[in-house]
């Protein structure tokens, strides 16, 4: 379990991270997304032991981070932006490397880089040079490093930044798998990701938490909760038939796209039985029916922009 009370780190007179409390429990992958400078990348540095807080305590397994570093080192494995390795390097030689540094010693060596390059993928570079690496690679290597020791907590800024849709795929499948029996957190921007992989989500904006909770919970708080999307193969006035049904607080256009309209639900509530009784009864020309979960980025947006971050 990883266990942040009170959290701050300030740079001069620039607050980062403000009185951050949260806990993450086994089995989990967390999202911690935010703006540009919210502060998630330093959380996570301060989780690693790659910063020290100003003020607030970070427990990793009932480790102190502060009174134990070592310790919480050896259970995290960490991933962080731009992936940076030993240029100079192969491949096969950087994560020998990692192995050693790890205390890996004579076979077990040879076994631990097997296991993470065949996990991540990475047969088909094992002996070219980092620097030669396109980015995509280098980002899985620095997840095989990151992966080398099984650690209990895996924590991992942007890991699937550069990577082309199957290597996405690919990598996600393998955090799914990894998260069975450890702790993830990763922090992105592409909030795909987090419906693909996430079990539980934090926004934070100005270095303080403004919403947590499921992917589906978060979806819930979208103003498109329950909308339904209408496309039509002719002209038709949606609204006036609307007009009595006090479920539907409005109907939008859908951006770039022809003769398509979202009915939006009042108070997030199902309309679609209704719509679709109106529907039925007034013929819309209809070629597509169907209901929205929700949107993440609405709800990202939302809370975020209260908060002033952009």
């Amino acid at each position: 379990m990883i266990e942040i009370r009170n959290l701050s780190k300030k740079f001069g007179q620039f607050t980062a991270i403000d009185d951050l409390s949260f806990s993450v429990n086994e089995g989990e992958v967390l999202g911690f997304l935010g703006p540009n400078g919210a502060g998630k990348s330093t959380t996570m540095k301060v989780i690693t032991g790659f910063l020290s807080a100003s003020s607030g305590v970070v427990t990793v397994d009932g480790y102190d981070i502060g009174k134990n570093p070592i310790e919480v080192k050896s259970l995290i494995g960490y991933l962080p932006e731009g992936a940076p390795c030993y240029g100079d390097m192969t491949t096969l030689e950087f994560l020998k490397f990692v192995a050693q540094i790890r205390g890996y010693r004579g076979a077990e060596v040879i076994r631990r880089v097997q296991i993470v390059i065949d996990e991540v993928d990475l047969h088909s570079v094992c002996n070219q040079t980092i620097d030669t690496l396109s980015k995509g690679f280098r980002r899985r290597v620095g997840l095989a490093q990151a992966i080398m020791h099984d650690p209990k907590v895996l924590i991992l800024d942007e890991p699937t930044d550069g990577l082309d849709p199957n290597q996405k795929y690919h990598v996600r499948e393998l955090i799914k798998n990894l998260a069975r029996d450890k702790i993830v957190i990763i922090s992105t921007h592409i909030l795909e990701e987090v419906t693909a992989v996430c079990s539980r989500a934090i926004i934070i904006a100005q270095g303080r938490i403004v919403a947590d909770g499921t992917p589906a919970e978060l979806e819930s708080r979208s103003k498109y909760h329950h909308a339904v999307t209408v496309r039509l193969t002719s002209d038709y006035d949606l609204a006036a038939d609307l007009t009595d049904l006090t479920a539907v607080r409005g109907v939008e256009k859908v951006a770039e796209e022809e003769l398509a309209y979202m009915i939006l639900a009042a108070e997030n509530a199902p309309i679609f039985s209704q719509v679709s009784e109106i529907a039925q009864s007034k013929n819309w020309p209809i070629t597509e029916f169907h209901v929205s979960r929700g949107r993440l980025e609405d709800v990202f947006r939302s809370v975020t922009q209260t908060q002033g971050g952009e």
